[in-house]
Formats: structure tokens, C-alpha cells, sequence
């Protein structure tokens, strides 16, 4: 009886050895899946298109090449070990692709990849950045940014400021510049960025900035564009004024617009589309800050593109990013709604691609 006992303890002790050993392969396992992924946000998130899938000059690429199933990281920040962006860079990177996959919107959201983009876009070989121009938000400052780190100027405080857009002198090259497999190349392994803020907005400041206050003296847009806009779409052939924000957008709305976009060479680029300038479709950007959000953005590009201990975006004056509601209602008050029904259409893509609503004055 004592044997029989001394055997039934013995088993139970091991049962309780096995039973442990059980538990503590459970918890192991559980401690790793839990905290594998530290930076994660619960649910399961991909890096976004991080990879430029291009083709250079007139060539487009085929929808099942534009986005990979598996996408590889680019620009300094993200090599090594992914860093998983904040939640808003991602869901704006998710609503582009998803609108470039929007077949109904394929004439507004897709471009060639052209020498006038490449035109647009700032080659910063040093650190592996390439920065999208789109006039009237905020790239005079993002392109001292890249003047410095190329090393023309120690600092942005020492960059006079007609140095900055003079290509000449500025040290910024062009992706244009380069042969179609340096291009390539760059496309596919730099950082890249570019900014956007909303579209009417943005035609708005353009319009101040080249025919109402000309502040860096472009004496061409007040006496060569301006009086070709005025022959073609002012309807009081007597008016004497200069040009009239009415005038603009009828040039803007006309589906026929590109007859004098060639007249008018280059200088288009502080109002054509977002689409026009950057391919966003085409060329697989990093990240895309919004004017409006400067603030946060700003820093973000800089530790994402992995140079935020070389250079600081300049201070950003209070409530200049802010979305001026009341401002872009009294220019368009004015306005007949077939009018500004045919530039929302012309400029829908720029909406729908980087989340801009449909103005409010449109819908009543």
C-alpha cells in the first residue's frame, strides 16, 4: 500500500512538472507574439508603396507593375528595420492608391512621366532625397532645406533669397538633368516627397502672388499672360482693369486650355494640377505632407528622410497653414457656378487623390 502510494505522488509530480513546463512554452510564445512588434498599431499594416515603379518619358506602366504585392523601403530612414509611419501618412498613401486604381478618374489622376515632371522634381544625391515642386505651398522653404544639405550654403539663415530660385546658382539639380538610368535609378531607391494643400486654395495664392502683388518682380505675368488671358475669356470686352480672378478661372475651366498653356512655356506650373507636376500615379512617393498640417508634417519628412539632425524647416508663422474657409468663398462668390463646375472638374483629381472636399459652394 505504501508503494502504491509512493508511485501515485510520483506521478503526480510529474504531471505537475509536465503541466508547468506546458505553461511556461505557452507564455513564451505569447510574450513574443505580443510584443514582436512594438511600433505596430494592432491591426495588420503594410509599408505603403514605398518603391517608384516608373517609366521615363512617354511610356506608362502597367497597372499590375504600379503596385507590387511586396513593397520595399527607400530613403535613409527606412532602411534596415521598417519604421511604421503615423497613421494619417499611411491612410493618405492608401487613398492615393486607391483613387490611381479608380478607373473613372484615370484622365485626371494619371500623367506620363515626362521631362516636364522631371523638371519639377530636386535631386539631393547626398542623402537620397527627391523633392517634388508644387508652387504656392510653402517650397521656397523646402527647397533651402535641400540647398543646404547639397552644401551650398552652412544654413538656411545664410541663403540670400534670390539664390534660391535661381538654378543656376542654388546647387539644386534637376531629375531632368540626369541620363534615363540615373533617373531610374533615383526613382526607385531615393526618399521622396512633395507637399499639397487644398486646390482652390492653392489657385487662389497663385493668383494673388503673380498678378496682384508680383513680389519678385515678374513683370511678364501683369503684361505678357495676363492681357492673353484677358482677349480670350473676358466676357466685358470693355473692361480696362488687369486681370480679374473670374478672368483666371475661366481660363482654367476651359477644356481647351492647353493652346495657351503653350504660349505661356513653364511659367504654368504655379496652376496646373498636382497630377501635372508630380505624377503621383506614376512615381511612388515616401510621404505627402499637406500644407495645412505643416506644422506636424514638416518634421516628420525631415526624421523620416533621416536628415532631421542636419537641418530644421524655417518657423512656420502662426496660422499661415491654416484653410482660409472665408477667403476662398468671397473670391468665389462672384463666380457663376458653370464656371466653377468646370474647374472643380479640371482639378477633381487633385481632391479626390490627396482627400480635399468638395467645396461647400458647389453643393448648394
Amino acid at each position: 500500500w505504501l508503494m502504491s502510494d509512493n508511485m501515485h505522488h510520483q506521478w503526480l509530480l510529474l504531471a505537475a512538472c509536465f503541466w508547468v513546463i506546458f505553461m511556461f512554452m505557452v507564455a513564451s510564445k505569447f510574450i513574443t507574439l505580443t510584443f514582436k512588434d512594438p511600433d505596430g498599431y494592432g491591426a495588420k499594416q503594410e509599408p505603403l508603396v514605398l518603391t517608384a515603379v516608373t517609366k521615363v518619358e512617354e511610356v506608362r506602366v502597367s497597372e499590375e507593375k504600379r503596385w507590387p504585392e511586396e513593397f520595399q523601403p527607400t530613403g535613409k530612414a527606412f532602411s534596415g528595420n521598417l519604421i511604421r509611419q503615423p497613421r494619417v501618412h499611411m491612410e493618405r498613401l492608401e487613398l492615393l492608391r486607391n483613387v490611381c486604381r479608380d478607373t473613372a478618374l484615370r484622365n485626371l489622376s494619371h500623367t506620363t512621366v515626362s521631362k516636364f515632371v522631371l523638371d519639377r522634381i530636386f535631386v539631393c544625391d547626398k542623402h537620397k532625397i527627391l523633392f517634388c515642386q508644387t508652387p504656392k505651398v510653402g517650397n521656397t522653404q523646402w527647397k533651402k532645406v535641400l540647398i543646404v544639405l547639397n552644401g551650398a550654403f552652412s544654413s538656411i539663415e545664410e541663403i540670400p533669397e534670390n539664390i534660391v530660385h535661381d538654378h543656376e546658382k542654388n546647387g539644386l539639380p534637376r531629375l531632368s538633368s540626369f541620363t534615363d538610368a540615373e533617373i531610374k535609378k533615383r526613382l526607385n531607391l531615393y526618399f521622396k516627397f512633395f507637399i499639397v494643400r487644398d486646390p482652390f486654395e492653392r489657385l487662389i495664392s497663385a493668383f494673388k502672388d503673380k498678378f496682384v502683388h508680383n513680389p519678385r518682380f515678374e513683370p511678364w505675368y501683369r503684361h505678357e499672360i495676363a492681357p492673353g488671358i484677358i482677349r480670350k475669356y473676358r466676357k466685358n470686352r470693355t473692361e480696362t482693369r488687369g486681370l480679374q480672378f473670374e478672368d483666371f478661372v475661366r481660363y482654367l475651366g476651359d477644356p481647351n486650355h492647353r493652346w495657351l498653356d503653350v504660349q505661356f512655356g513653364d511659367h504654368i506650373i504655379h496652376w496646373v494640377t498636382y497630377v501635372e507636376l508630380c505624377a503621383p500615379c506614376e512615381i511612388t512617393y515616401s510621404v505627402i505632407g499637406h500644407h495645412e498640417t505643416l506644422e506636424d508634417d514638416a518634421p516628420y519628412i525631415l526624421k523620416a528622410a533621416g536628415i532631421d539632425h542636419l537641418v530644421s524647416y524655417p518657423t512656420i508663422p502662426p496660422g499661415i497653414t491654416v484653410y482660409n474657409k472665408t477667403k476662398v468663398e468671397r473670391y468665389f462668390s462672384g463666380i457663376s457656378k458653370r464656371d466653377i463646375r468646370r474647374l472643380y472638374a479640371r482639378f477633381e483629381g487633385d481632391f479626390k487623390l490627396f482627400g480635399y472636399r468638395e467645396p461647400d459652394f458647389l453643393l448648394n
